[in-house]
């Protein structure tokens, strides 16, 4: 194979990547602000507000550390989902549940059904396990929407590499003869 059409097959292959990373850069920018805007409208909507700073609610040194830079703002994130859910909730629900899932306090209140205060203790804990797992679930999808962004700004480098390389390539195709 001549040296020529050598370097004009790698210079359109590599302009042909560089479309195809850019089309993956595009689709994946999408995604990020698609799951991004979901996530937010969502958490918005629900009117979540952590407790302002120095409260007594967030006073538990297992809930300070994690939550005191969120204090008096309204859950927008996923980041910040992820702490209600870990560090608000989830030692809530220890608190209530005297350290016991919501698995082990359900069979306790099925082998004693007459016990109101039990039933009670396993239906709080239910719900506050259903409201943790949906905001985990909130911050899983904005995790991916991180991980799709820094994809896409790969994507895009990638890209310009390649249009770059391309370019020299076909600076070097003029020069052989």
């Amino acid at each position: 194979m001549r040296r020529k059409t050598f370097d004009a097959l790698l210079s359109t292959g590599g302009l042909l990547i560089a479309a195809l990373l850019i089309i993956a850069g595009g689709l994946l920018t999408w995604a990020h602000s698609f799951v991004d805007n979901q996530v937010r409208t969502q958490l918005v909507a629900q009117k979540i507000v952590f407790p302002a700073a120095g409260s007594a609610s967030i006073s538990d040194p297992a809930i300070k550390p994690y939550l005191t830079q969120y204090a008096g703002q309204t859950m927008t994130n996923g980041a910040q989902a992820e702490a209600w859910a870990d560090h608000y909730i989830a030692v809530h629900l220890q608190k209530i549940g005297g350290g016991q899932t919501y698995a082990q306090l359900s069979a306790k209140a099925q082998a004693d059904p007459t016990n109101t205060t039990l039933a009670n203790t396993v239906n709080t804990v239910f719900k506050g396990e259903t409201l943790r797992g949906l905001l985990l679930n909130a911050y899983a999808f904005w995790k991916m929407a991180q991980i799709a962004m820094i994809a896409a700004i790969i994507a895009f480098i990638g890209a310009g590499v390649f249009l770059l390389l391309s370019a020299l390539g076909f600076l070097h195709l003029r020069r052989v003869d």
